[in-house]
């Protein structure tokens, strides 16, 4: 994973309603095309036939997109070695 793996689990680890994809590039200041390029290895959908980690996903509410930390996502970033 890249070194914006924890600090994105973290910023999504207070907001149980998941925040939106602006307001993520805000707090992490990173580009919306970093953001959704992490969140593509980090979530739930498959890359060239492998299964991501499903530590996040994204959903859409009302006409924001809206990145959730997962239950998984949650235990990973308590088990304090991500990246490892």
């Amino acid at each position: 994973m890249s070194e914006l793996t924890e600090p994105l689990l973290a910023a999504l680890a207070g907001e149980p309603a998941g925040v939106s994809l602006p307001r993520l590039c805000k707090r992490l200041r990173v580009r919306m095309s970093m953001l959704l390029r992490e969140l593509a290895w980090i979530g739930e959908d498959a890359i060239g036939g492998e299964a991501g980690p499903g530590w996040v996903r994204v959903e859409t509410q009302g006409e924001s997109l809206v990145a959730i930390l997962t239950e998984r996502g949650r235990e990973r970033l308590t088990q304090g070695d991500i990246g490892r």
